[in-house]
């Protein structure tokens, strides 16, 4: 089995303690591996989710019948796009443990793979009920994705309108809800509200999880120049510049060469036409 390099700094003992508590059914040098595996994935899944994905099916490969490392493996999957891999392991961690927290995922697995109706489907089922706030509120913004998807931008904008949304109390999933209402309002010509929203979205988001200041920005017709770009534009300014001194600089100077040429051509003339004259008068 290929191993992929780990740093020895890693050594497991950083994951949660509730995925310590399933790997001890494995023997422990076992556990301890995919355990570092494990530390990898999560390092890993935002900066870098196709290494992430490396080290989850290792772990899977090495444990999989354990419950947390199907779900690592799933959002590893899924944050490589690769959603019908993603589906099947949250399927199988759902199997293994009965939970429904994994529902909204699945659910976005399903619009991942191009089948918003059953994304709209899971949003109605029973389990929906059982999740905790946040994992309400994210099947909300599932399936008004799921509207978006199928072409119904006006039933996005009813779906997010919740006392969630109304709330003025700021909780982990605020931002990325008001922003999502913002974006549906810009996608059915409310500007004027959607920026609004962006504005409260920007005002719950500390953890910078949305860019909603870029889009208040562009609602506002503000345009943003990279710093290494303005750097180049004014060099080649300057270039600019110098090489135009330098042509004027040089002109006299051309000039004076050129009258110089144009008088020693003028005399070689004056010379044929005198050793000319002289044979013909010979």
């Amino acid at each position: 089995m290929k191993r992929l390099p780990i740093p020895d700094d890693v050594t497991g003992d950083e994951i949660d303690q509730d995925v310590r508590q399933e790997l001890m059914s494995l023997p422990k040098t076992l556990a301890e591996d995919v355990a570092r595996n494990l530390v990898m994935v999560a390092k890993l899944l935002d900066e870098e989710p196709e290494r992430a994905y490396e080290y989850s099916r290792i772990a899977l490969r090495l444990a999989s019948r354990v419950a947390a490392v199907r779900e690592a493996a799933g959002f590893a999957a899924y944050a490589t796009a690769k959603y019908s891999e993603a589906l099947a392991e949250f399927r199988a961690a759902r199997r293994m443990t009965g939970s429904v927290e994994l529902w909204p995922v699945m659910a976005d697995c399903e619009r991942g793979m191009g089948r918003p109706e059953r994304a709209l489907a899971m949003a109605g089922e029973p389990e929906v009920q059982k999740l905790d706030k946040a994992g309400q509120v994210e099947m909300r913004l599932v399936a008004a994705g799921a509207r978006k998807d199928m072409g119904q931008p006006e039933a996005a904008v009813v779906t997010l309108q919740s006392p969630e949304l109304a709330s003025n109390s700021v909780q982990p999933w605020t931002a990325r809800l008001r922003y999502a209402y913002a974006d549906a309002l810009l996608d059915v010509g409310r500007e004027a509200e959607a920026r609004e929203w962006f504005a409260k979205a920007l005002e719950a988001d500390q953890g910078g999880t949305t860019n909603a200041s870029d889009r208040l920005a562009e609602l506002d017709g503000v345009e943003f120049t990279d710093a290494l770009q303005e750097d180049d534009a004014d060099d080649a300014a300057a270039a600019a510049e110098a090489a135009t001194e330098a042509d004027v600089a040089s002109e006299p100077q051309a000039e004076i060469d050129a009258d110089a040429e144009k008088g020693v051509e003028s005399d070689a003339k004056d010379a044929e036409d005198t050793d000319g004259d002289s044979g013909s008068k010979g």
